[in-house]
C-alpha cells in the first residue's frame, strides 16, 4: 500500500482556509435568503429558508430607492476622481521614486501624513468652504476629497514600483533625447502597470463603499450615491430589512466581480511593491 504524502500540516492549512471560507461566505448567504422574504418572515425565522421567495423585493428596491441613479453617480464620482488620483499620484510618486532633489524626503513624509489624518477632521471646514462656492450638492463636493485622500497611498505604493526600475533605461532615454515627461510617459508608467492596476482598484473600491463625506456633502436624492442611497430604507420607526438587504446586494454586484476577477493580480501588485519599494 502507497503512504500518503499529506501531512498534518496541510490538513490544518486547509482546514483553517475552509473555515475562512466559511467565516466570509456566510454573512453574504444569509443577505441573499434575507433579501429572498418578507418582514414578518425574517422576524419570526431569520435563519430559515424562504417560504415564499420574494424576486420582487430587488426591482421595488431598484424603483424605490432610484438605484439606477444611484449606481450612475457613484460611477461617475469613482471613475473621474480615479482618473486624477491616478495621474497626480503617478505624477508625484515618479518625482519622488526617480528624480534627484533635496525636498523629496520631506515632501514624502508630507504625503504620508496625509494618510494619518481621518476623514471627520475636515468635514466641517470643507462643508463650510464647499457652501461659500456653491459646491454641495454636487458630485464635485465628493470627488475632490476622494482625489486628495486617495493621493497618500497611491504616491506610497506607486513610488516603490518607480524606484525599482533601473536607471540604465532612463539614461539610454535621455541619450536618445527623450525629455522627462516622455520618459515618464513612455517608459515609466507601461513598466508600473501593475502598480497602477492596484492602486486604482483599491481606490475605486474605497470610493464605492464611501459613505460618511456623500451623505453630509449631498442631500439630493438625484445626485445620492450608492451607500447615501442605502440609508432610504431606515426610517425612525420603521426600516424595510428585506429591500435594504435586495439594494445592499446589488451594491456589491461590482465588487465582488471586480476582486473574483482580479484578486491574484491584486496580491501581485501589492507584494512587487512592498519588495522591490
Amino acid at each position: 500500500m502507497k503512504k500518503s504524502n499529506i501531512s498534518v500540516s496541510t490538513v490544518l492549512i486547509y482546514t483553517f482556509l475552509i473555515l475562512l471560507v466559511v467565516i466570509y461566505l456566510a454573512p453574504l448567504l444569509w443577505c441573499v435568503l434575507v433579501s429572498l422574504k418578507d418582514n414578518t418572515e425574517l422576524i419570526n425565522s431569520p435563519f430559515a429558508l424562504p417560504e415564499h421567495w420574494h424576486f420582487d423585493n430587488f426591482s421595488t428596491a431598484w424603483k424605490k430607492a432610484y438605484l439606477g441613479v444611484a449606481l450612475k453617480n457613484s460611477f461617475v464620482a469613482c471613475t473621474v476622481s480615479l482618473f486624477f488620483t491616478l495621474l497626480l499620484g503617478s505624477m508625484a510618486a515618479f518625482a519622488l521614486g526617480r528624480m534627484q532633489w533635496k525636498l523629496s524626503k520631506i515632501t514624502m513624509t508630507y504625503f504620508m501624513i496625509g494618510m494619518m489624518i481621518p476623514v471627520h477632521c475636515v468635514l466641517i471646514p470643507l462643508f463650510v468652504h464647499f457652501s461659500k462656492i456653491d459646491l454641495v450638492d454636487s458630485l464635485t463636493s465628493i470627488i475632490l476629497p476622494y482625489i486628495v485622500f486617495g493621493l497618500p497611498m497611491t504616491i506610497y505604493i506607486l513610488t516603490g514600483f518607480f524606484r525599482s526600475m533601473p536607471n540604465e533605461l532612463f539614461e539610454a532615454a535621455s541619450i536618445d533625447g527623450c525629455n522627462i515627461y516622455r520618459c515618464f510617459f513612455t517608459i515609466a508608467l507601461p513598466l508600473a502597470q501593475t502598480g497602477l492596476f492596484v492602486t486604482g482598484l483599491m481606490t475605486f473600491v474605497g470610493n464605492w463603499n464611501e459613505l460618511l463625506l456623500a451623505m453630509v456633502f449631498i442631500s439630493d436624492k438625484m445626485t445620492k450615491t450608492i451607500p447615501v442611497t442605502l440609508s432610504y430604507f431606515v426610517g425612525p420607526y420603521k426600516t424595510n430589512y428585506v429591500q435594504m438587504f435586495a439594494a445592499i446586494l446589488i451594491a456589491i454586484i461590482p465588487n465582488i466581480i471586480v476582486y473574483s476577477a482580479f484578486s491574484n493580480k491584486i496580491v501581485d501588485g501589492l507584494t512587487q511593491g512592498a519588495v522591490k519599494g
